[in-house]
């Protein structure tokens, strides 16, 4: 498969510069054996900078994004296989509670309320999902609304929509985005069924590009070459997004959180959705590493809007040192710092910089926003 440059202009293909392409040539198969050496270098920063990185949450956090389930685990077993380890590592970070998005349906849910939940009251809140095949029935979108009120009747407190809506969820071999029709009788049980829906909509827009040497999630999309979107464009992209747009613009009901940012790329397109939508929230999981490295941007836009933006992590196994990552990145205003602690940043080769948020607005942002959406923790949290 050729690789194009990117830009505009010129349409023709250029030849990368001859030492360039000595190292890497212009095939896919160059650029993937180019991935395993690219791995092998992880550069130390020779700043001399303040690390004021917090041990624990500036207030008792709630984390919205979190996978504790076993649907998600290459094995199948719980991604979390000792609770009570889990539990402790909270207790050191002033963590609270966890929102578990692996909570499936049926007897599966049942088996994570009964491990979490109801095993831990006040610790954990799990959402469900619902099974997209149901659509292929007669009667499937009332399938669907049955299927989203006996969950929330077993204890669910949400609705987890993974990103295959708007990808490869089909109805009689019609890509089915979330603003279809067909779904709005989901979205309005969810809204009267006061359940939050944690949705994640598209990719990075890095995915929509071609994989080149301009690209900064290169080295990613060498390790996970089917998660390209490069075929599709941009465009694509952008009717995603203007797809959960519609969807959340048309059920002013239902509290909506679009996971990872949403748009972390384009902060002015986060802010129209805040402007036009009440209903809108956002989760920093995994979003900090692109909010971190426009951090003036990013503060005043979470300063501005505090009710609207949740702390997650989406990471697992969940790690006390990425916890303690996220809340450097929220409370201090340390600089050019890693925004993951792994040897090599697995999305891409840049550090990020400190918010600096004000007591006020971390108090939304760690907790009281999702007490708001999923309703009052136990005592025992």
């Amino acid at each position: 498969m050729e690789l194009t440059e990117v830009g505009p202009q010129p349409q023709f293909r250029r030849p990368f510069v001859p030492d360039f392409a000595v190292v890497i040539g212009r095939r896919l198969r160059a650029w993937k054996a180019l991935g395993p050496r690219l791995g092998l270098y992880s550069p130390l920063s020779t700043l001399e900078l303040p690390d004021n990185t917090p041990e624990r949450a500036a207030v008792p956090a709630v984390n919205f994004h979190t996978h504790l389930g076993r649907w998600l685990s290459p094995r199948g077993g719980w991604v979390e296989p000792d609770v009570e380890r889990l539990l402790s590592m909270m207790d050191a970070c002033n963590v609270s509670s966890l929102v578990n998005l692996d909570g499936r349906w049926g007897r599966e849910l049942e088996e994570n309320l009964q491990r979490y939940d109801q095993a831990h009251p006040g610790r954990f809140y799990s959402f469900c999902h619902v099974n997209w095949q149901l659509l292929e029935l007669v009667d499937g979108p009332e399938r669907l609304v049955k299927s989203l009120e006996a969950s929330a009747a077993a204890g669910a407190k949400g609705l987890k929509v993974w990103k295959d809506l708007g990808t490869r969820v089909t109805v009689k071999g019609r890509r089915l985005l979330p603003d279809d029709p067909v779904l709005a009788p989901l979205w309005e049980a969810a809204g009267a069924l006061k359940l939050p829906v944690l949705i994640h909509i598209a990719d990075p827009v890095a995915f929509f590009l071609p994989v080149d040497r301009h690209n900064e999630r290169l080295e990613e999309l060498l390790r996970h070459p089917r998660g390209s979107r490069q075929g599709e464009g941009v465009e694509e992209h952008r009717r995603l997004t203007d797809a959960l747009e519609q969807m959340v613009s048309a059920h002013p009901r239902t509290k909506i959180v679009a996971a990872h940012g949403f748009y972390p790329e384009n902060l002015a397109r986060v802010k129209t959705m805040f402007d036009s939508c009440e209903n809108f929230h956002i989760d920093v999981a995994w979003a900090h590493l692109q909010l971190g490295r426009q951090p003036r941007a990013a503060a005043e836009l979470v300063s501005a809007y505090p009710e609207r933006v949740l702390f997650g992590s989406d990471v697992f196994p969940l790690r006390a040192a990425i916890l303690r990552t996220y809340f450097r990145f929220l409370e201090t205003n340390d600089e050019s710092f890693p925004y993951t602690d792994e040897d090599v940043p697995g999305s891409g080769r840049w550090p990020i910089h400190g918010l600096g948020l004000p007591m006020p607005v971390l108090q939304c942002v760690y907790r009281d926003n999702a007490i708001r959406l999923l309703g009052p923790a136990s005592s025992s949290s």
